[in-house]
């Protein structure tokens, strides 16, 4: 799910995934780009870093720190071996983004099986798979 925004891109992505994992009734407002800004500076004031511009690794730490109740997963591309970040936090609730180097820009993934047209993500290392039944996980 593209995030439309030169500025807090990464911050906008985290609300608009956090809505959609929590059914928040605001999230297609903030998928469109509505009502997303007074939520996306409060989240930067409570990390306490500033999402205006690029955010890297450094950042993505902070942040996993603070939400910890999520797994922020990112993704270089849409490979298995294309995971870039991966939070060390236990939990079943996943945030999976897609960063583009290119443009330096985070996107939502809704549905990786989707994005990725496999029908099977790993629970133990996040590898991307046809089947369960033939994978075999590290």
């Amino acid at each position: 799910m593209e995030v439309k925004a030169e500025q807090y891109c990464l911050a906008r992505a985290l609300v608009i995934a956090i809505s959609r994992l929590e059914n928040d009734r605001n999230y297609n407002s903030y998928r469109r780009g509505c009502r997303i800004r007074p939520v996306v500076l409060n989240e930067c004031e409570t990390v306490g870093i500033d999402l205006s511009n690029e955010a890297g690794f450094p950042e993505l730490v902070r942040i996993q720190e603070q939400f910890r109740e999520y797994k922020i997963i990112v993704y270089h591309g849409l490979s298995c071996e294309d995971i870039m970040f991966e939070g060390q936090v236990d939990s079943s609730k996943e945030i999976n983004l897609l960063y583009d180097d290119v443009e330096r820009h985070y996107h939502v993934i809704a549905k990786l099986t989707a994005a990725t047209a496999r029908k099977y993500v790993c629970k133990g290392c996040y590898k991307l798979c046809t089947s369960d039944v033939t994978y075999v996980c590290d």
